[in-house]
């Protein structure tokens, strides 16, 4: 199919797709073809709804004072060039630079239907590539507690309670920095940094196993605590 009728908007339209990847109508300069074609266009297409078809004829209308000088054929009507039209190259070297065929028939669809082995191995990626990113492991969420650990009275042996508090060994619980802090009366309770990661440490069950130390300790608080 040719060039159809250039003075609709169906015919500027075809126009303007044929002349998106191309400087002239036949080949790398002007022609015949382009002088027949900017005759049958007649005036200047609108830029804004056909920027390739106005680029083109700005440029060939350079070329006016020339056109009987220009080489080819000027006895053949615009409608023998376009879209697939006889007058394009032959040879694929011949064609302008991202030139295709399939895109210039305005008529077929504007996807090609892929490869059903190429889509089937692209699948096969994909679903590799989101079993290996599921299968990543996920750094463990933990959290930084302080613990308070309150002895019986002032006699309570605080060393001993610090080491029996420490002496618990849990998967995803690392003891940390300690202090004694004054409560009154001359009792001092213990206050102790933890880590835990937060799906295998239960600090309630901790909190009951520091005071199964019943010898040493009266109770545990959580004083502090922050995801990290």
């Amino acid at each position: 199919m040719g060039f159809t009728d250039l003075g609709s908007d169906a015919g500027l339209t075809i126009a303007n797709n044929f002349l998106a990847t191309r400087s002239y109508i036949v080949g790398h300069e002007p022609s015949q073809a382009d002088t027949v074609t900017f005759k049958a266009v007649g005036s200047a297409p609108d830029a804004g709804k056909y920027p390739h078809a106005a680029r083109w004829y700005k440029h060939i209308a350079s070329y006016e004072p020339e056109f009987s000088t220009l080489p080819g054929d000027s006895s053949k009507p615009y409608s023998a060039y376009g879209p697939e039209s006889a007058e394009l190259p032959a040879n694929p070297k011949d064609k302008p630079a991202g030139d295709d065929d399939d895109m210039d028939d305005l008529f077929d669809s504007d996807e090609e239907e892929e490869d059903p082995e190429v889509v089937k191995e692209r699948e096969a990626r994909l679903a590799e590539y989101r079993k290996k990113k599921e299968a990543k492991p996920k750094p463990a969420a933990k959290s930084l507690v302080t613990l308070e650990v309150k002895p019986w009275d002032d006699e309570t042996n605080l060393q001993e309670m610090e080491q029996n508090t420490r002496a618990i060994e849990k998967d995803g619980l690392v003891w940390g920095a300690s202090k004694l802090v004054a409560v009154g009366f001359g009792i001092k309770k213990l206050q102790i940094n933890l880590v835990v990661e937060d799906e295998k440490i239960s600090l309630e069950e901790l909190q009951q196993q520091i005071e199964e130390d019943e010898d040493h300790v009266q109770s545990t608080d959580i004083a502090a605590m922050q995801k990290l």
